[in-house]
């Protein structure tokens, strides 16, 4: 299970540096500032306090997933430091 959430964070920082870096920059995509202010609202949503068995299933599985395909979706001159496969 540490395996696990190790690789995860993993995943997810580089993710989260890609996702920072865009943003700030201006030629960014029209759709990229609501789709991460949505992720993050998703990842804050009251249901994970009252549900907290799928609140720990959303915030470790969903929203790393989310937050990778958001980044893959990226143009190439947005996220130059990203591998495609």
């Amino acid at each position: 299970m540490r395996r696990l959430l190790v690789l995860l964070w993993r995943v997810s920082r580089a993710d989260l540096r890609v996702l920072w870096l865009a943003l700030r920059s201006p030629g960014r995509p029209g759709w990229l500032l609501p789709a991460t202010l949505f992720l993050g609202f998703y990842a804050l949503a009251p249901f994970n306090f009252a549900l907290p068995i799928l609140g720990v299933l959303d915030d470790f599985v969903l929203v790393p997933l989310a937050l990778h395909w958001l980044v893959r979706l990226l143009p190439q001159q947005q996220a130059p430091n990203r591998q495609r496969p």
